[in-house]
């Protein structure tokens, strides 16, 4: 009998052991059990990362990558009817929607900085761009020096109007800052001719100029302004949430998965026009899949 006990005892000590998985959950991964829902902000225009399709559903690059982030959560926390739900959000409120919980993962074309990280967490780096400029063929602007005495604009709330003055040939020339509520309406801007180009993330100009009315009117001109990473963003100081993210496209990246994506949305006709961005894999990038980081940039 005694030996019975102490077995029986001994199985309860071990399940003991094993059973608190979901006791331990703390911060996002405990909100999104205690709801059985999760929140993904998504951008609207951020082609071809996070925008909106024919039937305004956010889709995208970054979409996917999150879209198996879910899944992976939705394992973990063994709730595979997890409800995910979607919140528009743009470059000035994205960060205060994270912060005050409206959001809990935000999956579009956010960089991740030094300066950012000290209000919320990024995963590792899915994407690496260049801040570049783009302009009306007809503007006469090829260089940072053209524009002097010219507006220039941005998208409020991004890291690019900054960089130009960093520039060796920002710092003698006088360049007045007008910004747009979102990407579309900043390179809304330079196709009426208000702005005289449009400083911003080549990859998203790129997909702006490939989805305008005549492509064939607009360039990406000037020299690279900075390299930023793009990573998920999500709540600062949540490790086991960060951990799994970074699991996860961590295992995309070795995988291949990671680059088969890259391939549907860059290397091939994308919805809702068909454009094709043709906007081949960087050695950056490719450097990012092979040694993923979550480095941000000062």
């Amino acid at each position: 009998m005694r030996k019975s006990l102490t077995a029986v005892a001994l199985c309860l000590s071990i399940a003991g052991l094993a059973a608190p998985a979901h006791a331990q959950l703390t911060g996002t991964l405990q909100k999104i059990k205690d709801s059985g829902a999760i929140t993904i902000g998504h951008r609207e225009s951020s082609v071809p990362f996070s925008y909106l399709d024919a039937n305004q559903k956010p889709i995208g690059y970054a979409m996917d990558l999150c879209g198996k982030v879910v899944d992976a959560i939705k394992s973990e926390l063994k709730l595979p009817s997890l409800q995910v739900n979607y919140q528009a959000v743009t470059s000035q409120n994205r960060i205060p929607l994270m912060q005050n919980g409206t959001i809990d993962l935000e999956c579009g074309s956010t960089t991740n900085s030094v300066a950012r990280q000290q209000q919320v967490g990024f995963s590792v780096a899915y994407f690496v761009t260049s801040v570049r400029m783009a302009v009306r063929k007809d503007s006469g602007v090829k260089d940072i020096g053209d524009l002097n005495g010219k507006p220039v604009v941005t998208t409020t709330g991004t890291t690019s109007d900054q960089l130009i003055k960093q520039n060796e040939k920002g710092k003698t020339i006088d360049v007045r800052n007008i910004y747009g509520k979102d990407h579309a309406d900043s390179f809304l801007m330079v196709e009426s001719a208000r702005a005289a180009a449009f400083v911003m993330d080549d990859i998203l100009l790129a997909g702006l100029i490939a989805s305008s009315k005549n492509p064939a009117n607009f360039e990406i001109v000037g020299p690279s302004l900075r390299d930023e990473p793009y990573a998920v963003m999500m709540r600062k100081d949540d490790a086991p949430l960060k951990a799994l993210v970074d699991k996860t496209l961590t295992g995309l990246m070795k995988s291949g998965e990671a680059e088969k994506l890259y391939t549907k949305w860059f290397m091939n006709p994308i919805p809702p026009r068909n454009v094709n961005l043709n906007f081949a894999m960087s050695p950056a990038v490719k450097a990012a899949f092979q040694n993923p980081t979550d480095k941000g940039v000062e």
